[in-house]
């Protein structure tokens, strides 16, 4: 058996109020909801540490890395930012400003003013492509006369932004995202700033669920993990929606059709770093400067450069392009980065590049993937995945939000909603209603397309 809840959650009753699947983002909210309320819980976390896919280590280049989200959406109303001061992490504005390579140069004023336009004028085609009008993939509804600058602005607002080629995304999904309109990063890492949150939150690492069975007539709900059995009252279910609809975790008699569905509708996109020292800052560039190239196809990517006044620079790449570049593994990702910027800045890029690091989020077991989007006519998926199973299993994650899906402060609200609806009824008090779908304006989000959640 695995461990009880911790001592501050005992004395109530032997039985467990809830447990908690997955110790990222949205199962850290959840039990930090559980135990401001003072109810029991159990988290457990498959893999050897918390945060899933917002996660910092500093052993690859002595400085921080997040190897999964970097830009965090939205500091002044973002859940996570809210508590970062009492935390004594560094949190510091992002500009929104880009920079275009053309060759060996870059983009001229008005060559740029010619980008940003394109880029408005896509964000306002697809979302009145589906302005009471049948959701359809965002690609249809681009402009045809985009010109020179159609493949950029599709990897931008594409790979880049979600993951996945336009033709893949919902445009209904697309333009219900919203609150990335600025942006800040956290010096110690975002990763860094979510392990902080999870101080003091006991968590079971190394505990692999396998199965979730609701007995003695929907009462209760048993789990089956790789360190034994725990039974509760309730289960939130944070694994991705690629965990989920790969059927490693069994649930009796199988999944509903809606759920089952609503899995491969929401199946993650593929985004992955590309890390690389370069000390001396050879392409003479800001801290994080964004860099984006005028690309003639899909074989493309972004560049971070100099991380926080560090000499890490991060090449991001997504999509299709980014997930068949990937499967050939690390060699193959860091030749494409090097020779990409090489393409950029001139040859002498190759003799600079020290350390290297990927990541590869689609062959982590416990993920599979980058962020969930939803694919064309199922946005109204995250809606299914917000009402409980049987009354007894919940989901919660970033793909459990239908405005700040793909973020990290998606995922947190989407865990302390869940753990909000089972202790009001724990409590026997009215559950709050779900929160109507807020309205977006794409037409004025030009930049933040740009910035990533991964």
């Amino acid at each position: 058996m695995i461990a009880q809840p911790a001592l501050a959650q005992r004395g109530r009753s032997s039985e467990i109020d809830c447990i908690i699947v997955g110790a990222g983002a949205a199962g850290i909210a959840a039990a930090r909801r559980f135990a401001t309320a003072g109810r029991s819980f159990v988290l457990v976390e498959a893999s050897n540490r918390v945060g899933g896919r917002c996660f910092a280590e500093n052993s690859s280049f002595g400085v921080a890395f997040d190897r999964g989200a970097h830009f965090i959406f939205n500091p002044d109303g973002n859940p996570l930012t809210k508590l970062a001061p009492h935390n004594g992490l560094d949190l510091y504005p992002a500009s929104l400003a880009q920079r275009i390579r053309i060759g060996h140069r870059y983009a001229r004023d008005g060559e740029l003013e010619d980008f940003l336009a394109a880029t408005v004028r896509a964000n306002r085609a697809i979302a009145e492509a589906v302005r009471g009008r049948p959701d359809m993939d965002c690609a249809k509804a681009l402009p045809q006369d985009l010109g020179e600058w159609r493949s950029t602005v599709e990897f931008a607002l594409g790979p880049y932004a979600f993951g996945k080629n336009l033709d893949q995304i919902s445009a209904t999904d697309f333009g219900r995202s919203v609150d990335r309109d600025n942006g800040a990063y956290c010096r110690q890492g975002f990763g860094a700033l979510l392990a902080r949150l999870a101080q003091g939150v006991p968590v079971q690492l190394d505990t692999a669920v396998k199965a979730v069975d609701i007995t003695n007539r929907g009462t209760k709900v048993e789990v089956v993990t790789t360190r034994g059995a725990i039974s509760a009252r309730n289960i939130i279910v944070t694994a991705s929606t690629n965990v989920l609809a790969s059927g490693r975790i069994k649930f009796d008699n199988g999944l509903p059709k809606q759920y089952a569905d609503a899995f491969d509708h929401l199946r993650l996109g593929s985004f992955d770093h590309i890390a690389l020292d370069l000390p001396g800052n050879p392409l003479g560039l800001q801290n994080d400067d964004l860099v984006f190239e005028k690309s003639v196809g899909p074989r493309t990517g972004a560049l971070l450069a100099n991380v926080s006044g560090t000499s890490l620079s991060v090449v991001d790449v997504g999509g299709r392009f980014g997930r068949d570049l990937a499967a050939q593994g690390d060699k193959a990702m860091v030749e494409f980065a090097v020779e990409w910027l090489s393409g950029l800045f001139g040859t002498e890029v190759k003799k600079a590049v020290k350390r290297t690091q990927t990541t590869q989020w689609d062959k982590d077991p416990w993920t599979l993937g980058a962020l969930a989007t939803a694919s064309p006519g199922a946005q109204a998926a995250r809606r299914v995945l917000m009402e409980p199973l049987r009354n007894r299993v919940f989901f919660a994650g970033e793909a459990v939000h239908d405005t700040r899906w793909g973020t990290v402060g998606g995922a947190w609200e989407s865990g302390t909603r869940a753990a909000d609806v089972v202790v009001r009824r724990l409590l026997g008090q009215p559950e709050a209603r779900l929160p109507e779908t807020e309205g977006s304006n794409t037409a004025e989000r030009v930049q933040t397309r740009g910035k990533r959640k991964h």
